[in-house]
């Protein structure tokens, strides 16, 4: 069972009030279970590399009323973003390439881009870049990429009418973007976008393999992560939890007949869901499921410097760097990003290569430390570490979209003011 390798301690030899701990099962049983507001909520909370607290509340598939526990698969979405960018910054430890160096020199199709400059998405013009986009752009979402459901500009429209949701495999992905106008000129705007998925795909070319492997081998099996992958096998069905939405909240588009107000049911666990079978596009940006158990032993990893029990995925030094804030000239989310859709607030957040990184705790409005670096998912999947009280939080839902509430915030609140 993945909560058996779980360290749980007394939370008052962790510098925890126990009390205090326990009142956030309490406040997320009364305002997100009983309410009906989530399925079902999973809570680790862990200091030091021991967990002071974990628990379970509520169902992973409310018509079966299968609880959520340990063993629980979910969808992570977007926090497969931080695994996919420690793949890649393990071969830019290896000196495959540099963090400048230009994505065209790995993706030749891409030597040619240009950036929307007017028009419509049927009728538009373009204009040279001001640079080329390099890797690092990739790494911090100022690539002038985006995602086709954002639906604010016409470059996301571009996106829709050229079928990239259509389930291509990588290769055939980026050859396709390489025919799209960028948003805006690299390095000089912050949008969340597909960028992560690009990286997916220069793991496979840099590595020689296709992109599920290299994970396995660089990241999941090293750190015993024996759950996470891009989909859940016949014999782990009974573990895979269902997936809802809040449909008048959401700015994805959901299946036909989901609609209202009321937390609905869009994607189940049996043999119809699409994480049920092996992908044709594996999805760094957003597809991969895991556990609880096995997302702790990722962002232990993290929080111990790259290793975990004698498994090294990357040095220390590449974590420092990675959570550091790569925006240029120290700027923060407010000042450089596209005011759309993401999973971190804007003021007083930085980002760096993979991770929000909050630079001002007093401006990003929440209870944290500055240097706190961190992530969500699409269903409401939330992790943050806090390397300054070697903090690590995990929690685990399906819920969609991670904006119809602010757990986040709220948890942040709840866990620090519960230290001692």
């Amino acid at each position: 069972m993945m909560g058996a390798d779980l360290n749980i301690v007394d939370p008052s030899e962790l510098g925890f009030s126990p009390e205090r701990l326990a009142r956030i099962d309490t406040f997320i049983d009364e305002r997100y279970i009983k309410s009906g507001r989530f399925p079902g909520f999973s809570l680790l909370v862990s200091r030091g590399g021991k967990v002071a607290h974990l628990s379970y509340q509520g169902y992973a598939n409310t018509a079966e009323q299968r609880p959520m526990d340990a063993d629980t698969i979910v969808r992570i979405y977007s926090m497969s973003k931080p695994i996919t960018s420690m793949a890649l910054l393990s071969l830019y430890e290896e000196g495959r390439f540099r963090l400048d160096d230009p994505v065209s020199d790995f993706i030749p199709s891409w030597a040619d881009l240009r950036v929307f400059a007017d028009g419509t998405a049927t009728n538009y013009t373009t204009r040279f870049p001001e640079r080329a986009m390099t890797v690092r752009d990739l790494l911090t979402h100022t690539s002038g990429l985006t995602y086709s459901w954002m639906g604010r500009h016409p470059v996301d429209r571009l996106y829709r009418h050229s079928k990239l949701d259509a389930g291509h495999r990588l290769e055939d992905y980026v050859e396709i973007l390489a025919g799209l106008p960028l948003l805006f000129s690299p390095g000089s705007e912050w949008a969340y976008s597909i960028a992560t998925d690009v990286c997916g795909r220069l793991v496979e070319i840099l590595s020689g393999q296709p992109f599920d492997t290299f994970l396995q081998q660089r990241i999941f099996d090293p750190l015993g992560m024996h759950s996470t992958g891009f989909y859940v096998s016949d014999e782990d069905e009974h573990r895979f939890a269902a997936n809802y939405a809040v449909p008048s909240l959401s700015p994805f588009p959901l299946p036909d007949g989901a609609s209202g107000s009321d937390m609905a049911m869009i994607d189940d666990s049996t043999a119809k869901s699409p994480f049920r079978r092996p992908p044709t596009f594996l999805s760094g940006g957003g597809g991969l499921v895991s556990t609880i158990g096995d997302y702790h032993r990722f962002t232990q990893m993290l929080l111990q410097g790259g290793a975990l029990d004698g498994a090294r995925v990357v040095g220390r030094k590449t974590i420092d760097y990675a959570t550091m804030n790569h925006l240029p000239g120290g700027r923060d989310l407010a000042e450089m990003g596209q005011p759309v859709f993401s999973e971190a607030r804007y003021d007083g957040v930085g980002f760096g290569l993979g991770f929000s990184v909050i630079t001002d705790p007093a401006a990003a409005q929440v209870l944290t430390s500055a240097g706190e670096y961190a992530w969500g998912g699409a269903a409401s999947t939330l992790f943050w570490i806090d390397p300054a009280e070697e903090l690590s939080v995990i929690g685990l839902t399906q819920l969609m979209p991670s904006s119809a509430y602010p757990i986040r915030e709220e948890l942040k609140a709840l866990v620090y003011s519960a230290l001692t």
